[in-house]
């Protein structure tokens, strides 16, 4: 469907009607509005006090009146309500055969878990023309999961689980925004979902996780973006919620304590994993996402040869 001022292209079967739903609401809303105004406009104007005139009479009430502007009205909102509810459900019950994924959101990333057992962080690969249902959590505070070409959108909550469905309809790449505020990195929370033909998505799911090929510094980049990184750590020199990248490693930082310590592997690969055992003066002791306990050793050793690089 053709997107409009207030949405973007609609890509999902359920895009059609929801965006028919919302355009209803808001003519019916902007034809009353209008309706009102005018209507006060002229009556304000028709009967106004005239200098010398007589006073106004005492209008008798009409009641067929009064039971128009209560019964159009509750049709209307009866109408809205049937229309709403019908897409709600048909919105909140996925269809038997739908692909099952499994998503957690964690400050500031999104990982999706497919039933092979690969894992991707912020991007999630999906088939078109088969629904795909997703199963999300959060690992720390509330986040919620929006793609605004699908008009799906599910709050995702630590400790329990929430599921929302789509069928995409096209090839491309569509944006993920995280919609309720998670802190700092909260911006930063983006993701994509990337659509293939069935046969195309089928030979990414076979090939997807592979990276023994990948020279640790490229790894390391691609986890830099993957896990959020970004999010706390500049590779330019500018100090946000974290130190930057930029000459961190070799450097001799001073901590909490005022004990000093120079950024070596060991003390970089123990920042990943236990962030809390050493705390940088000048930084607020904020949590590393729960993702990051779970990297392997071959991706740790990425991240730390990267972060080598950055000089």
């Amino acid at each position: 469907m053709t997107g409009s001022f207030w949405l973007p292209d609609g890509a999902s079967t359920l895009s059609s009607e929801i965006d028919s739903l919302f355009h209803f609401v808001n003519w019916a809303s902007i034809i009353l509005f209008v309706g009102v105004v005018v209507a006060i406009a002229y009556l304000a104007y028709r009967y106004r006090r005239r200098p010398g005139g007589p006073a106004p009479m005492r209008v008798k009430p009409n009641k067929m009146v009064e039971i128009s502007w209560v019964v159009l009205p509750t049709i209307l909102v009866l109408i809205v309500f049937n229309w709403g509810f019908r897409l709600f459900v048909e919105q909140s019950v996925a269809p038997p055969n739908a692909y099952e994924v499994y998503v957690r959101g964690a400050m500031w990333k999104w990982d999706f878990e497919y039933p092979t057992g690969a894992v991707t962080t912020n991007e999630l690969h999906v088939p078109v023309d088969r629904p795909v249902r997703l199963v999300m959590s959060s690992a720390d505070v509330l986040h919620s999961f929006f793609v605004p070409a699908f008009r799906v959108k599910q709050d995702v909550l630590p400790k329990r689980y929430s599921a929302v469905w789509f069928e995409a309809t096209r090839v491309d790449t569509f944006q993920v925004f995280c919609t309720e505020y998670c802190g700092m990195g909260h911006s930063v929370m983006l993701a994509s979902v990337i659509t293939h033909s069935q046969g195309d998505f089928e030979a990414w799911l076979a090939s997807a996780g592979v990276d023994e090929d990948t020279p640790l510094p490229e790894l390391g980049a691609q986890l830099y973006q993957q896990q959020a990184c970004i999010g706390c750590h500049t590779l330019d020199g500018t100090e946000i919620i974290g130190p930057t990248f930029a000459g961190l490693y070799g450097k001799t930082e001073t901590l909490d304590d005022g004990s000093t310590v120079v950024v070596d592997d060991d003390y970089l690969r123990e920042s990943i994993v236990d962030p809390n055992a050493k705390i940088v003066q000048g930084y607020a002791n904020v949590p590393m996402p729960a993702g990051y306990t779970g990297l392997s050793e071959r991706q740790l050793s990425a991240l730390i040869a990267f972060i080598r690089e950055q000089q």
